[in-house]
């Protein structure tokens, strides 16, 4: 049975992580230093945690479920423990891009990350319907990258991913870089940026006088029309005096050189921030 020895299973992360991976064909050893995560993972979920040292003792993965800022922390307390061949996972892509990976040429580094439940979907069960992070009822595509390691080894890190992350439809093979254009660059910099955009407008409507209420119904279901027609979901097109507002609209709210948010050091320097 291939063993996973899953870090900081008892945090936000890592409890979504250890519940999925309850009853799955892998071995998993539960590590986690908080008394609270400890008694959340044996409470709600009747898994108890063993020491590091026991965790990685023969583990094929491990799979580092702790906050960006801590990922060079613990990669660097557990490397030396980590027997040739091992699979790294890691579930952002800041922390590898930044650099804060141990270097070892032996070990096999493996990077996931969910897209998260698409905006247009045919979920019908109300708890997928409510599950916008996704792993838990709805359906959601992911992205992994083999940053380091033999090919093979791409195999079982897309298998692990595949079960953190289920139910999973669409399973994209990309790069490290490619993945940090995707976040923080497309959505945290600008698609995060851009919806908070959005909802001060509509504190300014409601702040000009327009029911709460009116304005939000208002925005969420433009939003969602529109979407589907700039994402391709649906064919059509845009009235005149749409176009005429967008071609006025994006000069007044963007600046021209937007794009260089893109730009390998922009990348960089924002997961430096993150990190």
């Amino acid at each position: 049975m291939t063993s996973i020895a899953l870090f900081g299973a008892g945090g936000k992360m890592g409890y979504r992580l250890a519940k999925n991976l309850k009853g799955s064909r892998f071995d998993v050893r539960h590590v986690e230093l908080s008394d609270a995560g400890k008694a959340r993972l044996k409470d709600d979920l009747g898994l108890s945690c063993v020491d590091a040292d026991s965790a990685l003792s023969g583990a094929d993965v491990v799979v580092l479920a702790v906050p960006d800022t801590a990922i060079g922390k613990v990669a660097a307390g557990i490397v030396d423990k980590l027997a040739a061949g091992t699979i790294v996972i890691v579930l952002d892509a800041a922390a590898p891009a930044a650099g804060h990976l141990p270097k070892r040429d032996d070990l096999t580094y493996f990077v996931t990350h969910p897209c998260h439940p698409p905006i247009f979907n045919d979920e019908t069960d109300p708890a997928a319907k409510r599950d916008f992070f996704g792993g838990v009822a709805a359906k959601q595509h992911i992205v992994s990258a083999l940053m380091q390691g033999p090919e093979e080894h791409f195999a079982l890190g897309e298998e692990v991913a595949k079960v953190i992350w289920a139910p999973v439809m669409r399973s994209h093979r990309v790069t490290v870089e490619q993945i940090a254009l995707l976040e923080p660059g497309l959505s945290e910099t600008v698609c995060a940026s851009l919806l908070m955009v959005m909802r001060q407008a509509m504190d300014e409507c409601v702040a000009r006088g327009v029911p709460k209420e009116a304005a939000r119904d208002f925005l969420l279901g433009h939003m969602n029309v529109l979407g589907a027609v700039i994402f391709e979901e649906t064919p059509g097109v845009f009235s005149d005096a749409c176009n005429k507002a967008i071609e006025f609209g994006i000069p007044v709210l963007m600046k021209d050189d937007w794009k260089k948010v893109f730009e390998p050091e922009e990348i960089a320097e924002s997961i430096r921030r993150i990190t």
